[in-house]
C-alpha cells in the first residue's frame, strides 16, 4: 500500500514538473539590458516591464551594469543574453555605436530588438521607447532662463557624451539657451558618468571656477543629485534644475535646494519595451519611435495626480 502511494506521488510530482516546464517553455523569453541598476529611475523602468510581462504572459530578466560608465560590461551582458537565444531583446545602450555588431547578430538570428531610453545609431531596433530628450532639455533651459532673469552664467553636468540621452539632453539645453536666451552664457559642460559623488565634485569645481555662476542643469538623476550635494557643500545659492525623479531630488525640491526638474515616465517606458516586444512577436508593425512623454515638476505641482503618477522613489 505504502509502495503504491509512493509511486503515485512520484508520478504526480513528475506530471506537475512536466506541466510547469511546459508552461515555462511556452512563455517567450525577453531579456532587458538596462544602462544601470543603481538609480531609482531604472527600478521604476523595471517595475513597468514586470507589469507588462505579466499582462503579456512573457518571461523577462532585467539587468544592467553597476555604473553607467561600464560600456564593456553592458556589451558582455548583451552578448550573454543573445547566447540564450531569446525570442526578443530590450536594450538601453550606454554607447550608441558599441552595441551595433551584436545587434546585427540579433538581426541575423531574427531576434526583434526593442531600444529604450537611449537609442542606437542604427535602424536595427524595431522601435525605441523614449522621452523626447531634445524637447525636454529645451524646456529645462526655458525654466532656467525664467528663474535667473534671462541673463548670467550657467553650467551643465551631463551623465555621458556617448549615449543618445546624454547627447540629446546636452544639446537640447545648450541649443535652446543659444538660440532663445542669448543673454545667458554656458560657461562649462562637464560629464560625471551619472555618479552623484563625481557630479558633486564637478559642481563644486564649477562654482569655484565661476564666481558669477547663477545656475546648474543636471541632466540625469545622478548628475542632479550630485549637483545638489555640491551646491550645498559650497554654501552658494544657485538655481539648480534636474532631470528624472527619485527620493533625493524630490526632497531637494521640497527644501528649495533644487528649483525643479524634468520627469520622464519610467514605468511607462518599461511597459512600452515589453508591450512592443510582444507585438513584434505577433508580427505587428511598430512605429520607429514611441514618445513616452515628460513633465516639468516643482514644489507647486508635485502633488498633482498627473505629475505624482510619474514621480518615483
Amino acid at each position: 500500500m505504502l509502495k503504491r502511494r509512493l509511486i503515485s506521488a512520484v508520478i504526480g510530482i513528475g506530471a506537475l514538473v512536466g506541466a510547469t516546464s511546459s508552461t515555462y517553455a511556452e512563455e517567450p523569453y525577453i531579456p532587458i539590458i538596462s544602462k544601470g541598476f543603481q538609480h531609482q529611475f531604472w527600478q521604476a523602468v523595471k517595475s513597468g516591464a514586470e507589469q507588462s510581462a505579466k499582462a503579456n504572459n512573457v518571461r523577462i530578466t532585467f539587468e544592467g551594469p553597476e555604473t553607467e560608465a561600464m560600456v564593456d560590461k553592458q556589451i558582455d551582458m548583451l552578448s550573454a543574453a543573445l547566447a540564450k537565444k531569446p525570442q526578443a531583446i530590450g536594450l538601453a545602450a550606454l554607447d550608441s555605436k558599441a552595441a551595433i555588431p551584436l545587434l546585427k547578430r540579433a538581426q541575423a538570428s531574427k531576434i526583434p530588438v526593442i531600444a529604450f531610453d537611449s537609442g542606437v545609431d542604427s535602424d536595427i531596433p524595431l522601435t525605441t521607447c523614449t522621452t523626447d530628450n531634445l524637447a525636454a532639455a529645451a524646456l529645462a533651459a526655458d525654466k532656467m532662463a525664467e528663474l535667473i532673469g534671462n541673463s548670467g552664467e550657467v553650467g551643465v553636468i551631463v551623465h555621458d557624451q556617448t549615449s543618445r540621452t546624454g547627447i540629446d539632453r546636452r544639446d537640447g539645453f545648450v541649443n535652446q539657451i543659444k538660440t532663445k536666451h542669448p543673454g545667458i552664457k554656458i560657461v562649462s559642460v562637464q560629464y560625471g558618468a551619472g555618479d552623484h559623488l563625481k557630479s558633486a565634485e564637478i559642481a563644486k569645481a564649477m562654482i569655484q571656477a565661476n564666481p558669477n555662476l547663477k545656475g546648474i542643469f543636471g541632466a540625469n538623476e545622478g548628475s542632479a543629485e550630485g549637483a545638489a550635494i555640491g551646491i550645498k557643500e559650497s554654501g552658494k545659492k544657485l538655481v539648480l534644475i534636474g532631470y528624472d525623479s527619485g527620493k533625493d531630488q524630490k526632497e531637494a525640491i521640497m527644501s528649495g535646494l533644487m528649483a525643479g526638474a524634468i520627469t520622464q515616465n519610467p514605468v511607462g517606458i518599461g511597459k512600452c519595451v515589453v508591450d512592443s516586444a510582444a507585438k513584434a512577436l505577433k508580427g505587428e508593425k511598430l512605429p520607429k519611435k514611441i514618445d513616452t512623454g515628460f513633465f516639468w515638476y516643482d514644489k507647486t505641482n508635485m502633488n498633482d495626480p498627473k505629475i505624482a503618477a510619474v514621480l518615483y522613489d
